[in-house]
């Protein structure tokens, strides 16, 4: 049992759930959020709530079942309140800058990195704090996690691009005699 997938799922009052041959859609406030699942889940859509109940009792439906319920609840809270993950650039002569729909870094690099901007999100640049806003939650830390995978920090000076709150363990560097 899933005690994840056994809890019902509460719609607020302000978004719209649908579902048509294993396809979720969730409309809310800031938008319309989509999803395929599989068929393995009866996904049950009530007036004010969304239960979910495996088929057949089988260890993958059984795994499913708590990660279907966690993708339901996200695309829900998505929809009425937007994910927001921010980054740090830290290190001399490093930048962030918006043009268009392209995030553009320079990290200490011989050249330019370009990073493609998906159009469901919304990325500013202020100084050296990079904010992805947005309504799916995977997108949002997909897209963070592939900016601070460019140039991760580095334990000696702490140079890098960092989520807002990560730790970065420090090392103490060469001893001079």
């Amino acid at each position: 049992m899933s005690r994840i997938g056994k809890k019902i799922i509460t719609i607020p009052k302000s978004t719209e759930v649908s579902n048509s041959d294993g396809v979720l859609t969730v409309k809310g406030p800031l938008g319309t959020l989509t999803k395929k699942f599989k068929g393995d889940i009866e996904i049950t859509i009530g007036a004010t709530e969304i239960t979910l109940v495996p088929k057949v009792e089988s260890l993958a439906n059984k795994a499913l079942w708590g990660t279907y319920a966690s993708h339901i609840i996200n695309m829900i809270a998505g929809v009425t309140t937007p994910y927001v993950k921010k980054l740090i650039v830290e290190g001399i002569g490093f930048k962030s800058e918006v043009k268009g729909d392209t995030l553009v870094l320079a990290l200490g690099f011989s050249h330019q990195v370009n990073v493609p901007i998906p159009k469901i999100l919304k990325v500013t640049a202020e100084k050296n704090i990079i904010t992805v806003t947005g309504i799916d939650k995977e997108v949002v830390g997909e897209f963070v996690a592939q900016v601070r995978s460019l140039k991760k920090p580095e334990p000696y000076k702490g140079k890098g691009i960092r989520y807002e709150g990560e730790v970065v363990k420090r090392k103490q560097g060469k001893k001079t005699a």
